[in-house]
């Protein structure tokens, strides 16, 4: 029996690339003047300035590498990135449910559920390994989700 604080959920793995929501699913999008293959790809690239770096990760040809890159580089890092990181990832879901009707479609289909972005070990984007994590991918989600539905409203008709 599946539990009434379960069912008002919806459960996401931001590495996930199978699940359209998550930041690692593949349906690309331009922003900031260029095509980006995957909401990851994007929020590792604008860790960086314009140039060498943020085309790197661009042009990964998996979201696990674009990561794996901007750690490795992680010194390279902009200055201003822990205040500007949520905005970023919030500009990439965003412009990817634009972009794709059937990411934004999925993204509604989830109504007034809260969505939790699961995982271990990151208690920033996730709610990490005992629920008490910030939740902020999750959160990011449903913003985008209120958005989408506001929009929805404003258009004349």
């Amino acid at each position: 029996m599946v539990s009434s604080e379960t069912e008002n959920k919806y459960y996401v793995v931001r590495t996930d690339v199978d699940n359209p929501l998550s930041a690692y699913s593949r349906f690309e999008f331009e922003l900031d003047g260029a095509e980006w293959p995957s909401v990851e790809h994007y929020y590792q690239g604008m860790k960086f300035e314009k140039g060498g770096m943020r085309e790197l990760i661009r042009s990964t040809d998996h979201p696990e590498k674009a990561s794996k890159l901007a750690k490795a580089n992680k010194k390279l890092v902009r200055k201003d990135w822990s205040q500007i990181r949520r905005v970023m990832m919030t500009r990439a879901v965003y412009t990817k449910c634009r972009t794709h009707h059937a990411v934004a479609d999925l993204l509604l289909q989830t109504g007034t559920k809260q969505i939790v972005e699961t995982t271990m070990y990151d208690y920033y984007w996730g709610c990490g390994r005992d629920g008490r994590g910030h939740n902020v991918f999750g959160k990011v989600l449903m913003e985008v989700r209120d958005k989408l539905i506001q929009e929805q409203h404003n258009v004349p008709g």
